[in-house]
């Protein structure tokens, strides 16, 4: 199933409005923003290069409550800065309809990041978090499927502790996020 999001297409928020309207988390969203730097210069190169192709869009369905968001979307708003390529920005709850076709493990995980052709053909997508911490999460819920379980919360909050611990200290996970991408856009 090819899934088309041409009515979503220039109905979200560009970077700089998302960040100007951000209620909760933006300090934090702003220090990641400001510390990113390019892992290397070829990586820097291939998303420049983008500014080539004028086929692709991006859409990042989020919200500043969330710690994966202000995580993640500062790397992808920096990555596609100078792409060429239109970043807009679908707030969650005003867009379930979206996520709704990008679960993660049965859930609303976010940030979700879709690329589309002009058309609004989605090619691919990338979230709600780099690989290697979303195993963590996919990994507890594989073996805690029920909510209601004794204990469910307790185990949620080590999951959230490893999650923390696999993001690391400082911002090297970025290099990870932007490996990613760059793997995802190669595809098409």
């Amino acid at each position: 199933m090819s899934v088309n999001l041409a009515n979503k297409l220039r109905t979200g928020l560009k970077p700089q409005q998302f960040i100007d309207g951000m209620t909760k988390n933006q300090e934090q969203f702003l220090s990641y923003y400001n510390g990113f730097e390019w892992p290397n210069e070829d990586d820097k190169e291939f998303f420049e290069s983008l500014n080539n192709r004028d086929d692709l869009r991006c859409l990042v369905v989020g919200a500043d409550w969330c710690g994966d968001v202000v995580r993640c979307v500062p790397v992808v708003f920096r990555a596609l800065e100078n792409s060429g390529i239109p970043v807009e920005v679908l707030i969650l709850e005003e867009n379930f309809d979206v996520i709704d076709q990008f679960l993660t493990s049965g859930g609303r995980g976010i940030p979700k990041v879709l690329f589309t052709d002009t058309g609004g053909f989605v090619l691919g997508d990338w979230g709600p978090r780099p690989a290697h911490v979303q195993a963590v999460m996919t990994k507890f819920k594989a073996e805690n499927p029920d909510r209601e379980a004794p204990g469910y919360d307790e185990k949620m909050q080590e999951a959230r502790a490893e999650l923390r611990r696999q993001y690391g200290e400082g911002n090297d996970y970025q290099a990870v996020i932007i490996k990613e991408l760059r793997e995802l856009i190669s595809t098409f």
